[in-house]
């Protein structure tokens, strides 16, 4: 299997943080290849900007190979499949998480519920 993990899931990853399940965790290390969108450290560099997230980016983006991850560059068919997506979401960060997935294929583990009705790749944690 090939994941990506949102953002939320690969902050707690990296923190060792107990919200995310064993289960969440097995499957993680049971995946093929394991992906972390350049979408994320985005919206952690914004958040972080706006003081709604306390987070090293320099620390989140080592994070990327230090957990034997693969960075997953935003394309322009990325940001373009956005439109086609239905508005069961309006967080931009998370739509486009959602477009690569679909495009890639890969499956998106995520803790947020109203991204499971875009596709079944989407994976609730």
């Amino acid at each position: 299997m090939r994941l990506l993990l949102d953002t939320q899931i690969f902050l707690w990853f990296l923190a060792d943080s107990s919200r995310l399940s064993r289960k969440a965790r097995a499957e993680i290390g049971r995946a093929n290849e394991v992906f972390i969108s350049a979408a994320s450290i985005w919206e952690a560099a914004i958040k972080t900007g706006i003081g709604k997230l306390s987070v090293s980016l320099d620390q989140l983006v080592a994070g990327i190979g230090a957990s034997g991850f693969a960075e997953l560059p935003v394309s322009a068919l990325h940001a373009s499949r956005v439109a086609a997506l239905p508005l069961h979401h309006r967080d931009p960060f998370d739509r486009l998480l959602v477009a690569q997935a679909i495009l890639e294929p890969l499956h998106l583990m995520t803790a947020d519920a109203a991204m499971k009705p875009y596709s079944e790749l989407v994976m609730l944690v």
